[in-house]
C-alpha cells in the first residue's frame, strides 16, 4: 500500500488560514469542544504529521502539545536544538524535499500523513503529492491574511467527497485531488 497525504484545515470564509502576523486567534470562539468537526476521527486515522516551521512555532505556543503521532517539521532554518526536550521523542526536523520525504516515509511503512501549514500544504499540492483536502470554512471574514492556496503553476481539479455543516456555522468539505 502506498502513502497518501491529507490536509485538514480551517479557513475564514474569505480563504485565509491566519492573520497577516500568523495569528489564529479568530478560531478561538469555535474551539469550545462542544461540536465534533471530524478532527478526532481524522487525526486517529493518520500515522504522522508533516508541518512547516511556522505551524510548529504556533503549535508550540498551545497550552499542551496536541499530537500523539510523530511530527516532522520541514524547515531550512530549524535544527534539532530548536525542539524542546519534552518533544524530542516525537518531533523531528527535516530539510528534505517533500517528494523525497514522502518516499522515505512510505518505505518506513507510513500509510496516511497529515500535511499541515500553509506553505507546506501549497508545496505538496504544487508537487502533486496531496491526495485529499478537508477544508472547514469558519463564518468570519478576516479581510486580509495568509491565504490557504497561493498561485499554482496549473489548475488543480478536485472531486467532491462530502460536506457537513454544523450548528456553529462551520461548513466542512472534503475533496479528492483528481488525477
Amino acid at each position: 500500500m502506498s502513502l497518501t497525504c491529507h490536509a485538514f484545515i480551517a479557513t475564514s470564509l474569505d480563504g485565509f488560514i491566519a492573520r497577516p502576523d500568523g495569528s489564529i486567534d479568530w478560531l478561538d470562539p469555535f474551539n469550545t469542544g462542544s461540536e465534533d468537526h471530524g478532527y478526532d476521527a481524522f487525526i486517529a486515522s493518520i500515522d504522522g504529521i508533516i508541518m512547516g516551521r511556522g505551524t510548529f512555532e504556533t503549535v508550540r505556543q498551545f497550552a499542551q502539545w496536541p499530537y500523539a503521532q510523530p511530527v516532522i517539521v520541514l524547515s531550512q532554518s530549524l535544527t534539532v536544538e530548536d525542539v524542546p526536550a519534552d518533544l524530542a521523542d516525537i518531533v523531528v526536523i527535516s530539510d528534505m524535499a517533500p517528494a523525497d520525504l514522502v518516499t522515505v516515509l512510505a518505505f518506513e511503512g507510513w500509510r496516511r500523513v497529515y500535511v499541515d501549514g500553509g506553505r507546506v500544504l501549497q508545496s505538496f499540492l504544487q508537487e502533486g503529492l496531496l491526495d485529499e483536502i478537508t477544508q472547514t470554512r469558519v463564518p468570519v471574514l478576516l479581510g486580509q491574511g495568509r491565504p490557504l492556496f497561493g498561485s499554482l503553476p496549473e489548475e488543480v481539479s478536485l472531486t467532491h467527497q462530502t460536506t457537513r455543516s454544523f450548528p456553529s456555522g462551520l461548513v466542512s468539505s472534503t475533496y479528492r485531488i483528481a488525477r
